[in-house]
């Protein structure tokens, strides 16, 4: 049976779900034994308040773009099923996990409950002492990410697709 994985990252209106902040756009990448199938996921969310201005100069969305996606509640089944019982890869895995399952939580389904590699977990422990943020972990690993001038949820993942197999022994042409 082939090992699926799937990377996963989100954009959201702010940095702490706990204080109202909320996703705006989900994005997910699928290996299959370690290899890109190109098939991705991506979803824009309406989230029915406002970016912070910090937030807003990091990824772009603007309210007037996310006004007419739609809410998480009418994605949520679709996204669920594609995200199935993979392993999950994340890069600061608690952040995305906690606002993905304050969502799910707010539509009363059960939080994420899947296996998770947090590549920043694990570049820490490869690279102690040295900068593991993306764009220092795509000079490290040779993965070009020129493109990238906002953030957003599927580059990122594609990215970090590239740098999680760079960083394991992998490659991904």
């Amino acid at each position: 049976m082939a090992l699926r994985q799937v990377v996963l990252d989100t954009e959201t209106t702010g940095i702490d779900w706990k204080q109202g902040h909320r996703v705006i756009e989900i994005g997910a990448v699928e290996l299959l034994d370690r290899r890109l199938t190109g098939n991705n996921y991506q979803q824009y969310l309406n989230p029915q308040r406002s970016s912070d201005p910090e937030a807003l100069r990091v990824h772009g969305l603007t309210d007037a773009f996310l006004a007419d996606k739609p809410l998480f509640a009418e994605v949520a089944e679709n996204f669920l099923n594609y995200l199935g019982d993979a392993e999950l890869i994340i890069h600061n895995a608690p952040f995305d996990l906690g606002f993905l399952n304050h969502e799910l939580g707010k539509i009363e389904k059960m939080p994420l409950n899947h296996k998770v590699l947090d590549t920043l977990v694990d570049a820490r422990r490869r690279h102690p002492g040295q900068k593991n943020d993306l764009n220092s972990l795509c000079r490290r690993y040779n993965v070009d990410n020129s493109h990238r001038e906002l953030h957003g949820a599927l580059l990122d993942c594609e990215i970090l697709a590239k740098v999680y197999l760079g960083m394991t022994g992998g490659r991904w042409i």
